[in-house]
């Protein structure tokens, strides 16, 4: 299954919303938005939507579902391709600066959902022309409460 997620913020911060949608067709899809965000927080909390509505998927031996995740967000993508979230464990959710790991509360989940499953992540360039990208764009800019 082939995830794709995107977040969008009014102002940074400011209004914010979020999108995932299924490939290859978009549909179903999911989206939501917050008053007061960031950008970052939106793309992390689609990805987290999308495997909260789809991680517990098995295939007929009841093995967990491959699930890609394709995101427009280095900040997304990286976490995982680079094993950020390892050394932030590591290091009591520190960052490289000795800072506290932005975002921790959605990071914690998200970084449980996908080590308990089948997912890996794939990085596509954003307003690139993308159909499934631009339709979570679209989603996301539309989920911004306010807008």
């Amino acid at each position: 299954m082939v995830i794709y997620t995107d977040g969008a913020c009014s102002g940074n911060p400011g209004p914010g919303g979020w999108a995932w949608a299924v490939a290859p067709g978009g549909e179903p899809f999911g989206s939501g938005g917050e008053e007061q965000t960031t950008n970052q927080r939106m793309e992390i909390q689609a990805v987290l939507d999308a495997l909260q509505t789809y991680s517990s998927l098995a295939d007929d031996r009841g093995a967990p579902m491959p699930i890609e995740i394709v995101s427009d967000s280095t900040y997304v993508v990286n976490c995982f391709r680079d094993n950020w979230w390892v050394k932030w464990e590591r290091n009591g959710w520190k960052n490289a600066k000795k800072q506290p790991v932005a975002n921790v509360d959605l990071w914690k989940p998200l970084i449980e959902l996908v080590t308990a499953g089948d997912v890996g992540f794939r990085w596509v360039k954003g307003h690139s022309g993308d159909p499934m990208n631009d339709l979570v764009d679209q989603l996301a800019v539309e989920a911004v409460p306010g807008r």
